[in-house]
């Protein structure tokens, strides 16, 4: 790692460093560009390009002093055409006021006014220079600075400020994005003291598979239907043998039973009623008396 340039208050911290190595943004490709080169640390034995964290860092500072350097914030545009940066950039626009294009770039949003999407912004910050060329074409016609996250394979054309780092990986992407947001944050005086660690965590920036999580989100409410019943169960919990004395008691004292209701109370068969002498000759009679009067 080569010794850094800025002023002591700027320097990264060890946290820092950690953070770009866990996060595996040191780990280009093993393919090479040109421009690249003064970003190589070393290439190891299986060719896989290794990038320099400390170039990194000092990136992330300019980048941070270029933005902070823009009056409006919302005159910087952030764009990523990768899913795994569009979680970052959306994020990144939500804390520091940025404007951003997540998803499919609209050709002409930078140049053709008569588009619904049409934007002015003074600056682009994009997450590939290769998924977001057309945005920086675009920004190449109406000069508008650009800063890019580049791999070793990344083509630098029309990219002012290129910020070597791993821009393949979800980890890399959010963590070089959440670093650039907190460095904006220190260098507006919104986090006030350098020593005091931010309160958002860098995987509020990591990409999310919406498939995982859906079947996370199907394990736990199948989870939850299968604790249902055996909680209902338990909360319930009653003495063998009331239902059946509460329903007894319930019968034999019915109104029924001090008419004389045969079949309910004890005292006769069930049916008994229905097949009763008195009951067929009532029926009889009112059937005879009706045919009379008509």
């Amino acid at each position: 790692m080569a010794p850094s340039n800025l002023p002591s208050v700027f320097n990264a911290t060890s946290q820092d460093i950690e953070m770009l190595l866990a996060a595996q943004s040191h780990l280009g490709s093993k393919n090479l560009q040109v421009h690249m080169e003064p970003y190589l640390w070393k290439t190891r034995v299986d060719g896989v390009n290794v990038l320099n964290v400390g170039k990194t860092w000092e990136k992330i500072v300019l980048a941070a002093r270029i933005i902070v350097g823009i009056d409006n914030p919302a005159d910087i545009c952030v764009v990523s055409a990768r899913p795994y940066g569009q979680r970052a950039v959306l994020k990144f626009a939500a804390h520091t006021g940025a404007t951003p294009i997540a998803g499919r770039f609209t050709p002409g949003s930078f140049t053709n006014y008569i588009t619904r999407s049409f934007k002015e912004p003074r600056l682009i910050i994009v997450t590939d220079p290769r998924t977001d060329a057309q945005a920086i074409k675009e920004a190449s016609y109406v000069n508008i600075p650009v800063i890019a996250l580049c791999d070793t394979d990344s083509p630098t054309e029309y990219v002012d400020v290129a910020i070597p780092t791993n821009n393949k990986g979800r980890h890399a992407i959010g963590t070089v994005w959440w670093l650039l947001a907190r460095e904006v944050l220190r260098l507006r005086g919104t986090i006030y003291s350098r020593e005091t660690a931010w309160d958002v965590m860098p995987d509020l920036y990591f990409y999310r598979d919406p498939e995982a999580e859906a079947e996370d989100k199907a394990e736990e409410e199948k989870a939850a239907e299968e604790d249902g019943p055996a909680a209902i169960e338990s909360g319930f919990q009653s003495a063998p043998g009331d239902w059946d004395a509460a329903g007894a008691a319930g019968f034999s004292n019915a109104p029924g039973a001090a008419t004389g209701a045969a079949g309910w109370d004890g005292a006769g068969a069930p049916g008994e009623e229905w097949g009763a002498p008195g009951a067929s000759t009532e029926w009889a009679a009112d059937a005879a008396t009706k045919d009379s009067q008509w």
